[in-house]
């Protein structure tokens, strides 16, 4: 991994990106930091206007964030908002319209992303997968993450993954990282730690317990090209998360 390669999801910082002064507030910060790119999220301002201050502010558009329900439905939609941001890599970021018990839910949900990613495919983007928990249970023996990879072709969707998620829910994060070989171009990176009542949570790069350069190994061996830094929730400053998250992985990065 190189410095380069290093983005972060603008969803750590959604309370602070109240109009478009203070979006660009927030990238100037961040790219004194060090960062050069930068995975979109919902904002108050359009695609368009969101790319060019991130341009002005000296980054690129590593990926972007679309609403689940529109690239399922409506992947035109999401194709202009590509095109406005300048990239091709689109988060499909939660399983909208699935029902977690339902088998006919779950592959009316597998035949709209796999419409989706063709359309996209075919227009020269790439639609992604980013998994949560709640995709490691079991319906029909298998888990709802295992059939949705294994049913949708690798050339019309690829991964996302979510390493915090993936401990979380129980999957092994080196194995599944293995398993997409070839189809993971970006990678979510956060930390996972418990509080001494017990309770899991999102913690700065490093400060967890997730084997940091062990996963950012195995994910270079399987094709990865971006790794996003991404905490849901802060205990402050979310650009100082993410700033101490950055200084961690700047310990790990090709020197």
């Amino acid at each position: 991994m190189k410095i380069n390669q290093i983005s972060f999801q603008l969803f750590t910082c959604r309370d602070l990106l109240t109009d478009s002064a203070a979006i660009a507030k927030t990238l100037k910060r961040l790219r004194t930091i060090g960062y050069t790119a930068v995975e979109t999220a919902r904002t108050p301002v359009s695609d368009v206007e969101l790319s060019k201050i991130i341009r002005e502010e000296g980054m690129v558009c590593s990926s972007s964030g679309q609403n689940a329900e529109t690239i399922q439905n409506n992947p035109q939609e999401v194709l202009e908002n590509l095109h406005a941001l300048g990239c091709d890599i689109v988060m499909h970021s939660w399983p909208a319209g699935l029902d977690y018990t339902s088998a006919e839910s779950l592959q009316a949900f597998i035949a709209r992303l796999q419409r989706s990613g063709e359309f996209l495919r075919k227009a020269g983007k790439t639609l992604t997968y980013h998994n949560h928990h709640k995709e490691f249970k079991k319906l029909g023996g298998k888990t709802i993450l295992e059939q949705v990879f294994d049913q949708i072709p690798p050339e019309v969707m690829k991964a996302e993954v979510d390493i915090y998620w993936l401990q979380y829910g129980g999957g092994d994060i080196q194995s599944w990282i293995e398993r997409l070989a070839g189809r993971l171009p970006i990678i979510h990176l956060k930390d996972y730690q418990i509080t001494s009542e017990d309770v899991p949570y999102f913690a700065e790069l490093g400060n967890g317990t997730l084997n940091l350069p062990k996963i950012i190994a195995a994910a270079e061996k399987a094709g990865c090209k971006w790794f996003v830094v991404e905490q849901d929730i802060c205990p402050g400053d979310p650009v100082e998360s993410l700033a101490q998250s950055f200084r961690h992985l700047q310990e790990i990065a090709e020197k």
